[in-house]
């Protein structure tokens, strides 16, 4: 037995309240050593009682770990547990919060692990919205131009090469007109990257958070946007950046104007005065960005600021979240309180968060609803479209992100194949439309929330910023229709069931380059496979009845 592979703590996401009356519980142990791991538990008051006992289930398995679940319950949602496993060769240790015993060699009524009450306020019940929608991210400067009368100076006829600082017209009054075609694609919410006052094309140095930049339209734009949107079914999302603000943001203006008699001054991380662009000698986005001066969103003034920032466009407009950007860099009390203020206005506001990695100290239930996923991402790249993993490989990549989240935090994780900020799933793939068929297909049966970046669904291509911010393909002779059409089938399929957006995930086959894993809900269950290769593969099942299928 591996005891150095085993392990468990109370707390997310080794135990965690899946509702008021549920305890959901993982233990990991070293792949294929065990073959039972058991659960021993009761009300953490009942002294006389004997323990019930449940087998628990693998839920993910890797290369080196297996993950193994199972859910409890007890009258008053205060619970006290222990373990017991055994291996191959048959032995059976007990483990508890003080490690491993021989059974019944120990106090178990003093050493069990406890998870002492389960709380309404414990309980994180995950946003439904996100669980049932179909996600369309649009760059609204390239998605279409619906008001040629707001074109900045200078703008390139749309369908031209994009450079990092041109302007093809797109605008709110485009994004309206499209509406139409986003609720036949069957889009349930819309993300738009800011619209906000701002000197560039992709405005994420934002100078005034309260106005919508001219070239995008009127503040009575983007109400009515909202209003479309919902009278079709689809929820809109704006784009929230809270680590750094434009240069030309009234507050950082005042600290170049008065330096350190300024009341803003410490509003920013300033290296030293006077300060200057030039110089650029205060702290930035990323590296030295002079026209993104990062905030202290530890300052109170900063916090109070934003978060009314936050409730104004949902009281104003009625948008139904906010996408976060570099939200891993601004700290956990200013995200506590932003959902606190964003909630204010509507219980049901949702927040995701743009992280690039592992992010579940900012996933408890507390803070983000979701994120942008990733890990998801890059390991769909490097299977489906470049071909450079093996199933084993991919399927650890993913295993890894399931496990360090709430089951109620997965279901809801957006799972894009693209984004602003990076080459588009197509030219990854060298143009091999297939590859993004078959990935898209995985997307949208696999446990978690589609997410579409405009143009994917029509074959549009391009490589790293600016490339990748395309203009939207609307001429249908240059659309791929073969395309548009299979993503329409799949968000019919996905729709068509339950099992798809709330359903339990199971793997079920790996191969080298075959994939295989069940999704159910109640009494419907769907077995998926997939053969990342140009040849048939012939594979064989164990413990799955198929005449049991349709």
């Amino acid at each position: 037995m591996n005891k150095h592979a085993i392990y468990h703590l109370t707390d997310t996401p080794w135990a965690y309240a899946r509702d008021e009356d549920t305890l959901a519980l993982r233990i990991r142990t070293a792949s294929n050593d065990m073959r039972r791991v058991t659960v021993f538990y009761k009300d953490r008051y009942d002294w006389f009682s004997p323990w019930l006992q449940k087998d628990l289930e693998i839920m993910a398995k890797t290369e080196l770990f297996s993950y193994w679940t199972t859910d409890l319950k007890v009258p008053r949602n205060r619970y006290r547990y222990f373990f017991e496993l055994e291996d191959q060769n048959q032995e059976v240790v007990s483990y508890d919060e003080q490690g491993f015993e021989a059974p019944g060699t120990t106090n178990r009524e003093r050493n069990a692990f406890q998870f002492a009450y389960i709380g309404p306020a414990d309980v994180y019940h995950g946003k439904d919205h996100l669980v049932d929608s179909i996600v369309y991210q649009i760059f609204p400067e390239r998605f279409h131009n619906g008001d040629p009368s707001n074109d900045p100076e200078g703008t390139m006829p749309w369908g031209g090469l994009p450079r990092q600082r041109n302007s093809f017209g797109g605008d709110l009054k485009g994004i309206i007109e499209k509406i139409d075609y986003l609720e036949d694609l069957g889009i349930d919410l819309i993300y738009l990257t800011p619209i906000f006052k701002s000197s560039s094309n992709h405005k994420y140095n934002i100078s005034d958070y309260y106005a919508v930049d001219p070239q995008f339209g009127t503040l009575e734009d983007a109400k009515e946007l909202v209003r479309v949107a919902h009278k079709a079914g689809i929820r809109v999302f704006f784009d929230a950046v809270f680590n750094h603000t434009g240069s030309d943001f009234f507050a950082f203006q005042d600290v170049l104007e008065k330096q350190d008699q300024s009341k803003y001054y410490d509003w920013y991380h300033i290296d030293s005065f006077p300060v200057s662009i030039e110089k650029l000698n205060y702290y930035t986005f990323a590296n030295k960005i002079s026209t993104m001066p990062k905030l202290r969103t530890e300052n109170p003034e900063v916090r109070d600021y934003f978060f009314e920032v936050g409730r104004y466009w949902i009281r104003e407009i009625g948008i139904d979240g906010w996408r976060l950007d570099v939200c891993d860099e601004v700290d956990h009390e200013f995200w506590h309180g932003f959902r606190k203020a964003c909630e204010e206005e509507n219980p049901k506001a949702a927040l995701v968060g743009e992280i690039m990695h592992e992010s579940s100290a900012f996933l408890k239930g507390k803070e983000l609803d979701s994120i942008m996923n990733y890990p998801f991402l890059h390991a769909m790249i490097d299977f489906f479209a470049k071909r450079i993993s093996n199933a084993h490989h991919f399927m650890d990549i993913l295993a890894r992100n399931r496990i360090i989240y709430m089951n109620q935090i997965t279901r809801q994780m957006w799972n894009l194949l693209g984004s602003h900020d990076i080459s588009r799933f197509l030219t990854f793939a060298k143009g091999e439309k297939k590859r993004l068929k078959l990935a898209s297909a995985f997307q949208f049966l696999y446990i978690g929330t589609p997410y579409i970046y405009y143009g994917d669904e029509v074959g549009l291509d391009g490589g790293h910023d600016p490339l990748c911010r395309r203009c939207m393909e609307w001429d249908e002779a240059k659309q791929d229709t073969s395309l548009l059409s299979h993503y329409k089938g799949l968000i019919k399929l996905r729709k068509s069931s339950a099992a798809f957006s709330r359903g339990d995930f199971k793997e079920v086959l790996r191969d080298e380059a075959v994939i295989g894993f069940s999704r159910k809900w109640e009494e419907e269950e769907f077995l998926c496979f997939f053969n990342n290769s140009d040849q048939d593969q012939t594979f064989s099942l164990k413990g799955v009845q198929l005449s049991h299928w349709n």
